[in-house]
């Protein structure tokens, strides 16, 4: 699969913008019109859906992702697949990049210490249930898929 266009349709969803990339594949703004919200789309890059190593680790992800509760982490709102591509769809943080927080300086110390324990107090209690990304503290999250942390726009500018 392609990257897709603005308009496209996946299942039910309506693509607005391409919002990211990984290594396993292309992440998307899209609106489910059944409830009316936007969510984020994970597709996998179809060089990998034919892999089934690959697929599994998808799979998986998206299960562990999926089987834990809590504000910290991503929600997953369903996992389906469309002309053989799969894709994950989840709740849309919204913020900047850590590349963009940090505007081309250096981060301060005191900040990576603070941004380094709120991942690792979401992260500590979940990585026996076997989750390996999405996290999100509601003040920063993070996700391989669109290339790093993201800070809601709630976050504290220091």
């Amino acid at each position: 699969m392609t990257v897709l266009a603005t308009g496209a349709r996946l299942g039910r969803y309506e693509i607005r913008a391409h919002i990211g990339a990984g290594g396993m594949g292309e992440v998307y703004l899209a609106r489910d019109p059944t409830i009316g919200r936007d969510v984020a789309i994970k597709v996998l890059r179809s060089a990998f859906s034919g892999d089934p190593d690959r697929l599994a680790r998808f799979e998986q992800e998206a299960q562990a992702v999926g089987a834990l509760n809590h504000p910290n982490i991503l929600s997953i709102y369903d996992v389906a697949a469309c002309d053989g591509s799969p894709y994950v769809v989840c709740e849309l943080l919204e913020g900047e990049t850590l590349r963009e927080r940090m505007g081309g300086t250096a981060l301060p110390v005191r900040k990576a210490v603070e941004y380094a324990v709120q991942i690792a107090a979401d992260w500590r209690p979940h990585t026996r249930k076997g989750s390996s990304t999405a996290i999100s503290s509601r003040k920063m999250s993070s996700s391989r898929e669109t290339g790093g942390s993201k800070f809601s726009t709630s976050a504290s500018p220091n």
